[in-house]
């Protein structure tokens, strides 16, 4: 038989093998993680095939989830625009909210209708900061943010996604409604001060669950566009910049309690989210001495919170933002929770400090005008999971929050606690 003859003979067979392999199905790409800031987005992902298995555990933490979820769906948008008067300077765009713990103290009159001066009462809030100012809708506006996402993200109900975007929108980025991106106008005093450093910590304590959220909308949301993805990264770039270059931010920067582990964490979690790793890695780098070492005691307390009147909420309070920092810090390569001070401080001391009380074995020694065993439920999940074993046996004996134990579901602490910073 000629070449020829034997090539009439092969080529049907390998025609036949290339259509084949053509037609044949080809395997599903898995869809990235989430690129979340403090939240695994791997974890996120092998939660959520675990749902998806019929995880009966995780069925019922998606149920208490949107039962709280559900909620939000009737209410907002919000934004700053329609408080009763705006921030000083005039413009209705800049965010403003009251010192909270500064009451009048004269009966207000036609010439002084503020009351002033205002006196400090700490742990007491003046009921009038959650009127007439954007405090109470900012935090609507994370917590539902963050709620709405999560729901979305495990249940897939689309619902719950374009609810998310609009209440983003609405107060980021449309036109007519958005919030300038700084923070001038936060916890003025009337009569005092238009604007103060600490009030940075309207955004820091809890902003960082907006970027998770809008991490879990950007793996493919409905209804939250790529224009919506650019745009809210340019809102976090001009705001990270505000955040490190304004007088309130390096005044905020240079606290010695919460309110400057609170600013790093919001920085190094703006700085990760907008793409500089390097900022983000050398803040929580640099935490170890400037935070830890000075600011947690040999014993694991943490003495400037304990002056507060409120010890318990302030001290469960200030290890939201480290735990949240370390969960940051896994993203870039440091691990928080192995550092050990001079004399050894350490994260895992500070919680271990919280864990009698945390467990009922034994009452809180400090002051504390509300005491809610629930504050710490999450600090300890986060030590449980770090590692430490004192952590994990006191986790079957934490409190519940109200709307149940959502850990298995966000792996991240949050302020379980609503008293403002």
């Amino acid at each position: 038989m000629s070449g020829r003859s034997r090539w009439w003979i092969v080529l049907p067979t390998a025609l036949a093998a290339l259509t084949t392999g053509l037609c044949a199905p080809v395997a599903a790409q898995a869809a990235p993680p989430p690129h979340t800031t403090v939240l695994d987005g791997t974890r996120l992902q092998q939660t959520k095939a675990r749902l998806d298995h019929g995880d009966p555990q995780l069925r019922s933490a998606v149920r208490a989830l949107t039962v709280r979820t559900d909620k939000w769906l009737d209410q907002g948008p919000w934004t700053v625009v329609d408080k009763p008067r705006p921030a000083p300077g005039g413009d209705v765009h800049d965010y403003l909210s009251q010192a909270p713990y500064w009451w009048p103290s004269q009966t207000p009159t036609a010439d002084n209708p503020w009351g002033c001066p205002y006196v400090q009462r700490d742990g007491e809030r003046n009921p009038e900061v959650d009127s007439g100012t954007d405090r109470q809708d900012v935090e609507k506006v994370f917590d539902s943010a963050y709620d709405l996402s999560l729901a979305w993200y495990y249940t897939g109900e689309k619902r719950y996604a374009r609810k998310a975007g609009q209440v983003l929108r609405t107060w980021f980025l449309d036109p007519a409604t958005r919030m300038n991106p700084h923070l001038d106008h936060a916890q003025f005093i009337p009569c005092k001060y238009d604007g103060r450093a600490i009030g940075i910590i309207d955004f820091s304590q809890s902003y960082t669950s907006v970027l998770d959220a809008l991490a879990l909308l950007d793996t493919g949301a409905p209804g939250w566009s790529r224009k919506d993805r650019t745009e809210m990264r340019e809102w976090n770039t001009d705001f990270l910049g505000w955040l490190k270059d304004s007088d309130f931010g390096k005044q905020e920067a240079a606290a010695a309690n919460n309110h400057g582990t609170f600013y790093d964490m919001l920085l190094a979690g703006l700085a990760h989210a907008t793409g500089d790793k390097a900022l983000a890695r050398r803040t929580v780098l640099d935490a170890r001495g400037k935070r830890i070492a000075p600011q947690i005691a040999a014993d694991g307390s943490q003495p400037q919170e304990l002056t507060r009147t409120r010890s318990w909420h302030y001290s469960t309070f200030d290890l939201v933002a480290y735990t949240r920092l370390a969960a940051i810090g896994r993203h870039v390569g440091v691990d928080l929770w192995a550092y050990r001070g001079p004399d050894g401080q350490s994260l895992f001391k500070a919680v271990d400090y919280l864990l009698p009380a945390a467990t009922a074995a034994a009452a809180w020694p400090h002051p504390e005008l509300e005491f809610l065993r629930y504050a710490a439920t999450d600090v300890v999940h986060a030590a449980a999971d770090a590692g430490y074993t004192r952590a994990r046996r006191a986790v079957p004996s934490l409190e519940a929050p109200p709307g149940g134990d959502l850990w298995a579901l966000r792996p991240a602490a949050e302020q379980l606690d609503s008293i403002a910073g």
